[in-house]
């Protein structure tokens, strides 16, 4: 049977469903523990960007999320072979054993995997350290403060060492003057990346990253904060501070949530699949008080087991000894990060620490409730009270469209400078979706480059191509709707790229939803040079002619729509896809200039067949809007849409 039992058949009401996911989602790793059972190795395996030892660690600490938050109080394991995690840590912290899990150096993945093991003693404290001696309590005091004593990077990391930190000073007796100097710096660099309503960026937002993504919320920075909430004390006004953003933070994120529970995937790490949703898991494990439209422990509920029963629909996540495989909805290493070992999938059970709450807590007594979105659809006499479809979320430069034929954002504005795998296609693209999703490379052709919802441009006849990246001058524009008379004021975001540092070539775009005034599609305007321009589901050249006032092929050189079918696995959701595009081809004569910038409209049309029928489909489709633009003396485009 595909899938695994225990999660693709299970219905995600309770805590009782949670605790058979978490067990069926940790059983099959025990064929794959070394012999004094410190250790993960799955087979067959793939390396990662740093040493072995460290990625059989991760195997054996990420599941550690889950498995501490179901120790009950008394210390009586909910799961099967708990004194057997337990164990392991106490050989790997033993320098004199063979499964040692090694000294620290700097960088170091061990790092990382020190916050799920603090995370278990702070959860857990007596469960944990009641089977150990002395001499193994010393041993992982020392092992686990080496990470005090070595370089890390200045990102979400940080918060690891916070968390290290903390269990050392609550957990294992370290006077709290040692660690709190380290905490101190630590709290300094993660100041640095707030952004502002509730959002951090993964590092200082600057020239050298542009980052706001899930480490952001669920992934690290927002999940950490949450634990500093629940186990801190003494705190307060840091404490406190962590709440309110945590409060700002869920009044946007679950945006990126739709009704159905899909995620949006955007930016890198995608294969750690519903850690997407340990955000909501944690704020419940911390208690903050939220407001409209996730005011109740119910609505935080609904988020949370919604998000798990769409991942337990994707059977094709699990190999057949129930193991995680590394990909997105399907085995795909194309998406995969240099990081990602085989057992680096298993952060997923960040999501689980939901467990730590009792049986009797109102988190799993409340009634689930709805998504706001499909609150609205069913309220919508009291439209002033519902949230708005279309929202613009700035610290990520993103706009939110939760319309209900298409969940899908906006993008512009995000980059890095880190030799991140396919970073192109995870931070610079101009839409995302949880239904559609989006593709990442597999080498230089077009086909392999699978261009959805970006700019390609080839300056050699399609040799080779250059994909849209590091935008710049981003911000935000207003633009008019006219619909049946009645004037709207539509947010738009716009940017510029410079394909080339030889060139003196810009391409101003700008991007703006529709979702209110014409379901389904939203419009790319692109302002200069462009030579291929891929689209999502569907797309229509959308240049007025100013002398007729139709919709034609206005001045510039002539379009050529296609389809681009995409090498196979290249898109994250589906395994083969055609990328519907419109390519432009200019070929100026020696001597040529044009006189003003060549400006290009794309109407691109996107719906989910989970929520829209055929017939409705094909009405959106040919309900398209019409574009009126218009250059100032500046050279400032102007729109007007109808």
């Amino acid at each position: 049977m595909a899938g695994l039992a225990g999660f693709t058949d299970n219905p995600f009401l309770d805590r009782s469903d949670l605790l058979r996911a978490a067990n069926a989602l940790v059983q099959p790793l025990e064929s794959y523990r070394s012999l004094e059972r410190a250790r993960v190795k799955l087979l067959p395996s793939t390396v990662a960007g740093f040493d072995d030892v460290a990625a059989q660690l991760e195997g054996f600490a990420r599941p550690l999320w889950a498995i501490s938050a179901m120790i009950k109080d008394d210390g009586v394991p909910s799961i099967q072979n708990t004194h057997s995690w337990v164990h392991g840590i106490q050989v790997g912290v033993d320098p004199s054993r063979t499964e040692y899990w090694g000294d620290l150096g700097a960088f170091d993945q061990r790092m990382v995997e020190m916050e799920s093991i603090s995370f278990a003693l702070l959860m857990a404290p007596e469960a944990m350290l009641r089977p150990l001696s002395a001499a193994s309590k010393a041993n992982l005091t020392k092992w686990l403060q080496e990470i005090n004593n070595h370089a890390m990077p200045r990102n979400n990391w940080r918060w690891f060492r916070i968390i290290v930190n903390l269990a050392l000073f609550k957990v294992l007796g370290v006077p709290k003057e040692q660690a709190q100097p380290i905490m101190d710096e630590d709290f300094g660099v993660l100041d640095e990346f707030y952004l502002g309503e509730g959002w951090s960026s993964d590092g200082v937002w600057g020239d050298e990253r542009k980052q706001a993504d899930y480490y952001s919320g669920s992934f690290a920075i927002q999940f950490a904060q949450l634990l500093y909430i629940r186990f801190a004390g003494g705190d307060e006004e840091r404490v406190e501070r962590y709440r309110q953003q945590a409060a700002e933070f869920a009044s946007q994120y679950w945006r990126y949530f739709d009704a159905n529970g899909a995620a949006i995937p955007f930016g890198r790490s995608l294969t750690y699949r519903f850690a997407f949703g340990a955000f909501w898991a944690a704020l419940a494990l911390a208690g903050v008080q939220l407001a409209n439209p996730i005011g109740s422990p119910g609505a935080v509920k609904g988020m949370l087991l919604r998000h798990l029963r769409w991942w337990s629909k994707q059977v094709e996540i699990f190999n057949p000894d129930g193991t995680m495989n590394i990909g997105y909805t399907y085995p795909n290493m194309y998406l995969s990060e240099d990081y990602n070992s085989r057992q680096s999938v298993y952060w997923c059970l960040k999501s689980f620490v939901v467990l730590g709450l009792p049986d009797d807590h109102i988190f799993w007594t409340c009634e689930e409730e709805l998504h706001p979105m499909a609150r609205s659809n069913l309220g919508k006499q009291i439209q002033a009270s519902n949230p708005s479809p279309l929202q613009v979320i700035w610290p990520p430069r993103h706009i939110l469209c939760n319309s209900q034929e298409h969940h899908y954002l906006l993008s512009s504005g995000q980059m890095t400078t880190k030799k991140f795998k396919a970073r192109e296609a995870k931070y610079g693209k101009f839409a995302y979706s949880s239904a559609f999703g989006f593709s990442v490379p597999t080498g230089p052709e077009l086909h392999q480059l699978a261009p959805d919802s970006t700019l390609t441009i080839s300056l050699d006849d399609g040799e080779s191509w250059k994909v849209r990246w590091e935008p710049f001058n981003v911000r935000l524009e207003t633009v008019h709707a006219r619909i049946q008379d009645a004037l709207h004021d539509v947010p738009a975001i716009s940017s510029v790229w410079r394909p080339f540092k030889y060139l003196d070539l810009a391409i101003e775009t700008t991007l703006i939803p529709l979702a209110l005034q014409f379901p389904g599609w939203h419009v790319r305007l692109h302002n200069t040079l462009v030579i291929s321009n891929a689209g999502a589901s569907g797309i229509a050249h959308l240049l007025l002619d100013s002398s007729s006032g139709r919709v034609g092929r206005g001045v510039g050189p002539e379009s050529t729509a296609s389809l681009i079918e995409a090498d196979p696995n290249t898109n994250l959701i589906t395994q083969r896809t055609f990328i519907p595009s419109i390519t432009y081809n200019i070929r100026p004569t020696p001597g040529d200039i044009y006189p003003q910038p060549l400006i290009f409209a794309t109407g691109v049309f996107g719906v989910s067949s989970h929520h829209v029928n055929h017939s409705e489909t094909i009405d959106m489709w040919q309900k398209r809007p019409t574009l009126q633009l218009s250059l100032d003396v500046t050279g400032k485009l102007g729109v007007q849409i109808s």
